[in-house]
């Protein structure tokens, strides 16, 4: 009679659980894939192989927060400083003999006053007039005042500095110890040799992104592939603006994976396998290992209905095998893009383990109330 009521109240119970609905971190990789309506699908799914990564690296990127792209043509420029209209000149003249025009009467040397270049590129010379110095080194400057001098006193000797202005420098505007206006003392300043004046970016930043605008367009670069290539690092020029930020670029985990939040990418380009990694990669006991997902929404003007260069839909679901050579090897050079979503689906064993589990734990309820009632 005893076992008779502990097998009722068993049954009981575990039917019960059975026609309960589980909780779960995920959904099944079946339950996701299964909701494709055949007649008008919603989303596109594709296995990554050895066979599809190629089409898929040629497909446009997918909607989500850019990488910075593009970036001018690299190489320093010619050293020393070039005059630029804005820039404060100050002359000093030697003359010799009885007969001074530009000096005092004992006095070996008269320093003009400070003369700002024109916005015509013209330097007010007295006596002589304006001089056309704008573009010339300083001492190029100095020689051709020094021959429209020459002219008026044969012995004259002119020495000639100059300041640059706010035309003729660069701004430093954020993301470093020490930003600010930097003059272009030399043309040959790089936009590294400019970060580097600027005490080098700001320790918290990841990834540090360069953005360098200039006539209007902006470019940008990580600077470890500045660092990386050096031939990239291109020559200030006046007017350029350099800011140091994070990449605003991040993917998100889910599902059974070892945590579930939003990544910032590390790096330039990241492969499935280490957006894996940086999340602690599949959970052992829950998740299933071929059942990957990477959940990726492509902008309407890459739809190609015919599934040659690019997704036959705007949302698109990669699935990966991790328990495969092919499935790994594919992961390692599927490159994930900004915005997708890594989930990693729930192993269907782990609804028996559960399910087992209950089951298990009810006996052991039954027992002690049998025990009880006993």
């Amino acid at each position: 009679m005893r076992t008779m009521r502990r097998l009722s109240v068993a049954a009981l119970l575990a039917t019960t659980v059975a026609g309960c609905t589980l909780p779960r971190g995920a959904a099944l990789q079946s339950e996701i894939l299964t909701q494709q309506d055949v007649q008008n699908p919603g989303f596109a799914h594709y296995p990554i192989d050895a066979q599809l990564l190629p089409a898929v690296q040629s497909w446009p990127a997918a909607r989500g927060t850019p990488a910075p792209r593009g970036w001018p043509k690299g190489g320093g420029g010619a050293p020393g400083q070039v005059l630029a209209r804005g820039d404060v000149v100050q002359l000093a003249v030697w003359e010799s003999g009885e007969s001074k025009l530009l000096t005092n009467p004992g006095a070996p040397n008269t320093q003009i006053q400070p003369t700002q270049i024109s916005p015509a590129g013209n330097l007010f010379v007295p006596y002589v007039g304006p001089v056309k110095v704008a573009g010339l080194s300083p001492e190029a400057a100095r020689e051709k005042v020094q021959l429209q001098v020459s002219a008026l006193v044969p012995s004259a000797q002119v020495q000639l500095d100059a300041r640059p202005g706010s035309e003729n420098s660069v701004d430093l505007v954020g993301g470093v110890a020490n930003p600010g206006r930097v003059p272009l003392m030399d043309r040959s300043m790089t936009v590294l040799g400019l970060i580097s004046q600027g005490g080098g970016p700001r320790p918290d930043i990841e990834n540090p992104q360069i953005r360098l605008m200039r006539g209007g367009k902006a470019y940008g670069m990580s600077m470890q592939r500045l660092l990386d290539e050096p031939t990239l690092d291109t020559a200030l020029r006046p007017g350029d603006k350099v800011s140091v930020d994070r990449d605003r670029r991040h993917f998100l985990s889910l599902g059974a994976a070892g945590k579930q939040t939003m990544v910032a990418f590390p790096k330039d380009e990241l492969n499935a396998l280490e957006a894996l990694t940086m999340v602690g990669g599949v959970n052992a006991g829950r998740a299933n290992p071929k059942g990957v997902l990477v959940l990726r929404e492509y902008p309407a003007s890459a739809v190609r209905p015919d599934g040659i260069g690019g997704p036959s839909q705007r949302r698109v679901v990669f699935s990966i095998n991790l328990t495969t050579t092919d499935g790994l090897f594919s992961a390692q050079n599927f490159r994930i893009q900004p915005d997708d979503v890594v989930l990693a689906t729930e192993s269907a064993v782990n609804d028996t383990r559960t399910i087992l589990g209950l089951v298990g734990t009810m006996f052991g309820i039954v027992n002690t109330a049998n025990d009880i009632g006993n």
